[in-house]
């Protein structure tokens, strides 16, 4: 399929051909039919690609301090080296898509196969979206009309914010699309509404609705004309649909209202305030958010909980039905909005002209489409017929892959046949750039290739588990990134299918492969003489809502990350785990904590203690591992230095930062490229999952937890 995308590196906005994306749960696969350019927010993410790096910083602020503190604890070139993968990530443009619905995703009822729908699509030929930012559309609107929805949402929730009585008087600043329609929607409420705007066109269409207009272009002073039209009391509220970097505007809105008036910024402008102007009016100001409750709130969007109608009477998907049903009962026109249909192939019509563009609305029409859910996109593999059975296929394109495992990988002579990724776009960014032959938005088509040796899993934690039992089943041999499973159900669903498949699993305990954990291990020796090790964790505080804490797709940071060094404590040990107990810190600690300390008791009789902290600076080492034995210590420092003391003729070692990603993936290379066994013993992978669950289920009794129950 085709998509447009901009590039923050090259500044380019182009047509890329992607794989389609598959329905998901909760979801719905919408081919599109018709989308709408929001001229405003494109232009801005367009002129921001195409500014230089210094221009970009000077619009991130907040983004350079990152930066900055980024430097100073992981060192200048990983940071830069961060930096620019990011800006190397293209990014999917618009968000006003109409199609008909070509498949329902498990758990949807409110839609089926035909629907026409209005959706948050991006300009794509097909969109997978959540069941709650999808609309169906009323038969007497047009696709045409039903573009509008999500623009029009916009402006509404503006309104429902400002909170608009029948009679009251509310200014418009900035009569672009979203303004033209926030003015018709507080006309239809019954309000007396004042448009201002420098483009005389779009004040005309405006005064045709019966909107009172202002032109500053043309002499008008905005605060004195709102003031004279309104007896000298002001404007009861002043929604901000402007797009400008200048103070000016929230200043206008202050000196235009009246007593206790309400400003809502729906636009984005310079918002140094005068304090003086908004204490002697004692003046309401209010940011909006997009299109209402439930943005960015991810039981909502994507897990589809929707808020109950009696306590949240309008949530982002009610906006879109309501702007729907606006345009059906012609409460408001979109028509004459419309500047120009264009088809997507002539899409640089619309964007390569963007910055000087006096269009109201432009359209993209969509024809001609066939769906694919697999690309071909390098041929520059010498081994792409791949005889041997030896092909490899990724599946995940998210910060681990890009940044670790394929720079890792490049020059390790595997033969990459696909990269899978749900949406298609990451995957196929990394495809181009690690010149891997196919993306693929299917992962089951992976699994039916008998070319297919290896499949390599780096998704999201909570689809480890069954994707690690289908590639097994299908008798392929798999790496999957830890954790390995989420729960003991889990668990043994894979120890069946690996029973029964022939196949090797490994998963991605990198740590005991790093040359400081390799030289550790010598040191100390290969015998079964009990030894005490401490590691220590200084994780660093992630915020709440990230997924890694929801304990059914991440699992939480102690089975997610710390059995990392249930693993490592485990290879220099030489036993296997038998008892665990877990103390976490707080008066009732959650299940999902992580601030905890973790005591491993081994076979052998070792002692192993793991500290798990994400309350602890930044400035300190990531993770510090101490072993003690025979009257001797080995203290490894965040992974770059390595210290001996009581060590008869051993050399310290002083390094890269090493956590032995590459010298992993250098084994699994060799793995299969000579049909070896599994790197890492199943059974220790089992323990070490084993032990990471019973930590969690230690910290419910506060007692010791046989592993093995």
């Amino acid at each position: 399929m085709k998509q447009i995308i901009q590039s923050f590196k090259t500044g380019e906005t182009i047509l890329e051909e992607l794989p389609a994306p598959q329905v998901k749960r909760g979801h719905v696969l919408i081919q599109t039919t018709k989308s709408l350019v929001s001229l405003g927010t494109e232009r801005m993410l367009v002129e921001f690609g195409k500014s230089n790096l210094i221009s970009k910083a000077r619009q991130q602020p907040d983004k350079v301090k990152m930066v900055l503190d980024k430097i100073k604890t992981e060192g200048l070139m990983p940071t830069l080296e961060a930096v620019f993968n990011k800006l190397g990530e293209p990014l999917p443009l618009g968000y006003c898509n109409v199609g008909k619905v070509i498949e329902v995703g498990e758990g949807v009822s409110e839609f089926k196969v035909g629907d026409r729908v209005a959706s948050n699509g991006g300009h794509a030929e097909f969109v997978s979206i959540p069941k709650n930012l999808v609309a169906s559309i009323p038969d007497n609107v047009t696709d045409e009309q039903a573009a509008f929805t999500v623009i029009g949402s916009i402006g509404l929730q503006g309104i429902r914010l400002c909170e608009p009585t029948l009679g009251e008087t509310i200014v418009v600043t900035g009569l672009g699309l979203i303004g033209l329609m926030t003015a018709q929607l507080l006309k239809a409420n019954g309000c007396n509404v004042i448009g201002i705007d420098f483009d005389q066109t779009k004040l005309n269409l405006a005064k045709k609705w019966g909107i009172t207009t202002i032109n500053p272009a043309q002499g008008e002073d905005p605060v004195k004309t709102v003031m004279q039209l309104t007896d000298g009391v002001g404007a009861d509220g002043v929604i901000i649909t402007a797009s400008t970097k200048s103070n000016d505007v929230i200043s206008q809105a202050a000196q235009m209202s009246r007593k206790r008036g309400r400003i809502i910024l729906v636009g984005v402008i310079g918002l140094e305030l005068s304090r003086a102007e908004f204490y002697e009016k004692e003046l309401s100001f209010q940011v909006s958010c997009s299109y209402g409750p439930g943005r960015y709130d991810e039981d909502y969007e994507t897990k589809g909980n929707d808020y109950p109608l009696p306590f949240v009477r309008w949530t982002e998907k009610r906006n879109f039905e309501t702007i729907l049903s606006s345009i059906s009962k012609k409460y408001i026109e979109v028509d004459p909005l419309i500047t120009e249909v264009v088809e997507l192939k002539d899409y640089l019509k619309i964007y390569g002209e963007i910055g000087s563009s006096k269009s109201i609305a432009s359209l993209l029409n969509y024809s001609d489409i066939t769906y694919s859910n697999t690309i071909t996109v390098s041929q520059n593999r010498g081994n792409s017929s791949n005889k041997s059975n030896k092909g490899v296929a990724i599946v995940g394109a998210g910060n681990f892959t890009k940044m670790t495992m394929l720079p890792a990988m490049k020059n390790l002579g595997m033969d990459l046949q696909y990269i899978v990724s749900s949406g298609g776009l990451s995957g196929t960014t990394l495809a181009k750039k690690f010149q891997i032959i196919q993306s693929t938005t299917d992962y089951d088509q992976v699994l039916k290739d008998a070319n297919i040796n290896t499949v390599m899993i780096t998704t999201r934690h909570h689809l480890h588990a069954p994707m690690v039992k289908a590639a097994l089943m299908a008798g392929k041999n798999v790496f999957v990134e830890k954790p390995l499973a989420l729960n003991n159900e889990e668990l043994k669903d894979i120890i069946n299918a690996y029973n029964t498949s022939g196949a090797t699993l490994t998963v991605g305990f990198n740590r005991r492969f790093s040359p400081h954990a390799l030289k550790m291990k010598k040191a100390i020796g290969y015998g079964d003489t009990p030894i005490n090790v401490i590691a220590t964790m200084n994780a660093g505080a992630i915020p709440p809502d990230v997924w890694v804490h929801d304990l059914k797709v991440g699992g939480g940071r102690i089975i997610g990350e710390a059995c990392h060094f249930i693993d490592l404590i485990s290879y220099f040990t030489g036993s296997k785990v038998v008892s665990v107990c877990m103390n976490a810190m707080g008066i009732n600690p959650e299940e999902n904590t992580d601030n905890a300390s973790i005591l491993l008791k081994y076979e052998n009789g070792s002692n192993g203690v793991i500290n798990y902290f994400a309350n602890g600076s930044k400035a300190y080492s990531k993770e510090r591992v101490e072993i003690y034995s025979q009257e001797r210590t080995l203290v490894l420092d965040n992974w770059r230095k390595l210290k001996a003391y009581g060590f008869k003729g051993f050399k310290g070692m002083k390094s890269k930062l090493d956590k032995g990603h590459k010298s992993q993936f250098t084994l699994l290379a060799q793995q299969i490229n000579s049909g070896g066994d599994s790197l890492i013993e199943f059974e220790s992978l089992v323990n070490t999952t084993q032990a990471s669950f019973a930590a969690i289920e230690s910290l419910k009794s506060q007692s010791w937890v046989d592993v093995m129950n």
